[in-house]
């Protein structure tokens, strides 16, 4: 596999540019790193073993862009991909996920990621057995005893009644084409699933135990089927899926998946800051420093088990974002510190920031909030003068209350058009002008009144 057919870093970040504003340091990081898991495949596998991946810590304020990078990150790469908080892991002994449950997780993700792939690629063949089995309910094929019987009789009977049951299938199989046949109700015979409740009693940090458990136990069952009665289009559904099930190889799949883990799997674990302990000696705060010691060895490199067998996770890429309001990165553990070697601040965001996101993103929040109602036949537009007066006004409140950053626009935006949304269906073929004028109107008294707009926007 070559690189060329690989985003390169300054694609990387332009693809980003196209949902996230600013933040061009943490842009560049991610696209490196990312960039580096496909030069490290090219390398020779001796030197492919040493080199490690070059973990990093974001550190930045609430809604300045840390988790939308880590969901744009997740779409780019072809990759498994898991983001996940810091902060419901516990410490071995605790009631809680352990954090080897986060590979596990990573594992399964991987698995179906490539299952979905394979279905795909077997979809074709998978349709053309599905319409065989479809048609064999609605038209069911001469019994091989009754065709034996009657050429034993010597009875001339046999080729015109095959030719009939023939150009019936056919006439069938064009209107099942045609979809002409959706609603049509047939008995479709499916899997018995159901297998008597089990109780699994495990120690805590296995809670996987018990759904490992159900599978083995649902293996070792005789598998039984029920009729039901389903329409043709819900039998496409369920037949696609045992047919798919049954054309994919889930060995491969399994076996892929994990080296897929292994060298491309990034985790982007959030709230990191959250885990860095207190002064505190009992209560919840205890476990926080245990939960590093037990996140470390993970990102330093050790084998986990999973249900489809070992993952090793040196070569799993880490992402940490966390806040860092009431700690420092130098309070993580030393160890734990020295594991992330990335270190990017995110900025917070200025009225100039918050204005560029309201317009000029593919998921801007005018754009959404304009289409929206246009579903309701009402064009909805916002003048320059407004857009300047949201981020001003946003911008204000931050600075008065919590610096919420972007997520602020959005508490805006929705107490800006809840009218316009309540009465949408009233207002149909309307166009609606949003200026400057309107925005003071409706957010005048809460931002004036400091307290109102603590609890409203």
């Amino acid at each position: 596999m070559g690189l060329e057919n690989e985003l390169t870093p300054r694609e990387i970040v332009e693809e980003l540019d196209k949902y996230i504003i600013g933040q061009n340091e943490a842009k560049k990081a991610v696209a490196v790193a990312l960039r580096n898991r496909s030069r490290r495949q090219m390398l020779p596998p001796e030197m492919r073993d040493e080199v490690a991946p070059k973990n990093i810590l974001m550190i930045g304020p609430t809604g300045v862009g840390k988790t939308e990078i880590a969901r744009r990150l997740a779409k780019l790469a072809n990759a498994p991909f898991l983001k996940v908080e810091a902060s419901k892991y516990t410490e071995v002994g605790y009631v809680g996920r352990d954090v080897e449950s986060m590979i596990r997780d990573l594992a399964d993700l991987s698995v179906n990621m490539l299952r979905f792939q394979y279905s795909e690629s077997v979809k074709e063949k998978a349709i053309r057995i599905v319409e065989e089995r479809i048609l064999d309910i609605l038209v069911p094929p001469l019994p091989m005893r009754t065709r034996r019987r009657k050429k034993d009789e010597g009875t001339a009977n046999v080729v015109p009644e095959q030719d009939i049951l023939a150009k019936t299938r056919e006439k069938f199989r064009k209107n099942l084409r045609l979809k002409k046949l959706e609603d049509t109700i047939i008995t479709l015979k499916v899997q018995n699933r159901a297998f008597p409740m089990i109780e699994v009693f495990s120690p805590f940090g296995f809670e996987d135990m018990e759904l490992n458990f159900r599978e083995l136990f649902g293996g070792m069952l005789p598998k039984s089927t029920k009729d039901r009665k389903v329409t043709v289009s819900e039998a496409r559904e369920i037949l696609m899926e045992e047919e798919s099930e049954k054309l994919v190889d889930m060995d491969k799949v399994v076996a892929e998946a994990l080296e897929k883990v292994e060298n491309a799997g990034i985790i982007f674990l959030d709230e990191i800051d959250k885990i860095v302990g207190s002064d505190a000696k009992t209560g919840p705060d205890i476990s926080r420093e245990g939960v590093q010691r037990d996140i470390l060895p993970i990102v330093e490199g050790s084998t986990v088990s999973t249900k489809y067998g070992m993952v090793r996770t040196d070569h799993i890429l880490f992402v940490a974002a966390g806040a860092f309001h009431s700690a420092k990165p130098s309070d993580l553990i030393p160890e734990l510190q020295g594991r992330f070697p990335i270190r990017v601040e995110l900025k917070s965001l200025g009225k100039n920031d918050l204005k560029r996101i309201l317009v000029e993103p593919q998921n801007a929040l005018i754009k959404q909030y304009t289409l929206l109602l246009g579903t309701e036949e009402i064009e909805l537009e916002f003048t320059d003068d407004s857009i300047e007066e949201i981020a001003s006004l946003a911008c204000q409140v931050n600075d008065q209350t919590e610096n919420i950053g972007v997520r602020r626009l959005h508490t805006i935006m929705e107490r800006l058009l809840g009218d316009i949304s309540f009465l949408g269906p009233e207002m149909a073929n309307r166009k609606v002008i949003i200026d400057a004028n309107y925005v003071k109107r409706q957010l005048s008294d809460i931002i004036e009144n400091r307290d109102l707009s603590r609890y409203i926007l």
